[in-house]
């Protein structure tokens, strides 16, 4: 089953939709669910009634399905009770941190990193970043995510991966040049991790079919940076596995349907894949020639982000997005 959201002028959640397995039909659902934060709320009654939708889409049989505008789908869910970003790819993690002189976290291979993002407002798949000064560093970072059901505090790693409902893939926008002192502070992210977005479709993991395996995607995930080659990082290389992240979450808490939990960049050893974001490229470019050459995104650059399965089908649809000067209202 694959869902989406329409952007609506008056509904911050926008209207959600059945998407065909193609992403070219969509049928609006309101007698279902008004939105995918709506249908969570409903998730055990509501998933039947969509999933039955999506095969008499795929039938042919919705006389209402309408063509795909990607212009005018906004991320699957537009905002959520909670989004959690992890960090389950150490080769990131270790070249992030030589980024910026950090010493490597303790158990940095048995406990995993996360911090809570804010949830109340993502971007659309085509929005622009806003970039509010060139010194921020605005960086994009390529990942792929889930949401999850009602999770129980204190769930297993293994019973985790059972509360998995649908799978996303995210631009983590991230302004490299205030995290450092942010975390300095001793307080976590804030103003270094402003709003992320979403590719435009979400899939349940039966759509991956055996590219959804042992609690992650094995897919590459295709990066782009100004029309270029930037990166093709493999997500199957997750070393903690989503169930490992949703426990984690759920250390001390129940996580509410609907909450969103990232991998963290998506990145691989192996230099032939690239990257997944400019960090990493740039601490490469330090260790290999000393210095670093790529700057971060500039008023105009535009990132690409995509996940083609084995068959070359475009599963999540496409995060294509330009940097933009904000003016400030004041």
């Amino acid at each position: 089953m694959k869902l989406g959201t329409l952007r609506h002028p008056e509904k911050r959640d926008g209207e959600l939709v059945v998407v065909s397995r193609d992403n070219s039909k969509a049928v609006k659902v309101p007698e279902i669910a008004g939105n995918l934060r709506e249908a969570f709320d409903t998730w055990s009654t509501s998933k039947p009634k969509l999933q039955e939708t999506f095969e008499r889409l795929e039938a042919g049989e919705m006389k209402e399905a309408f063509d795909v505008n990607p212009c005018e789908m906004h991320s699957p869910m537009p905002r959520t009770f909670q989004w959690a970003d992890g960090s389950a790819f150490i080769h990131h993690i270790r070249l992030v941190r030589m980024a910026r002189n950090a010493p490597m976290p303790e158990g940095l291979e048995t406990v995993p990193l996360m911090y809570q993002g804010g949830s109340d407002s993502f971007l659309a798949p085509l929005d622009s970043i806003p970039q509010v000064d060139f010194a921020h560093g605005t960086d994009f970072e390529g990942e792929v995510g889930v949401i999850v059901g009602d999770v129980p505090m204190g769930v297993s790693p293994e019973k985790a991966l059972e509360h998995i409902e649908l799978l996303v893939i995210i631009n983590d926008v991230s302004l490299r040049g205030l995290i450092p002192d942010e975390l300095k502070a001793g307080f976590g992210f804030f103003q270094g991790k402003p709003s992320s977005a979403f590719a435009p479709f979400a899939v349940t993991p039966d759509e991956l079919g055996d590219a959804w395996k042992d609690g992650r995607i094995h897919l590459p995930l295709s990066v782009e940076l100004n029309g270029e080659f930037f990166g093709k990082a493999n997500a199957k290389e997750m070393h903690f596995h989503f169930g490992e992240l949703i426990a984690h979450a759920a250390r001390t808490r129940h996580l509410a349907a609907g909450t969103i939990i990232g991998s963290g960049t998506v990145s691989n050893e192996n230099r032939d894949m690239g990257s997944s974001c400019l960090a990493e490229k740039r601490m490469l470019e330090k260790i290999d020639e000393g210095a670093i050459k790529t700057p971060f995104m500039k008023v105009g650059d535009k990132v690409k982000i995509q996940m083609l399965n084995a068959a070359g089908e475009n599963v999540f649809g496409t995060i294509e997005q330009e940097v933009v000067k904000y003016d400030s209202p004041n």
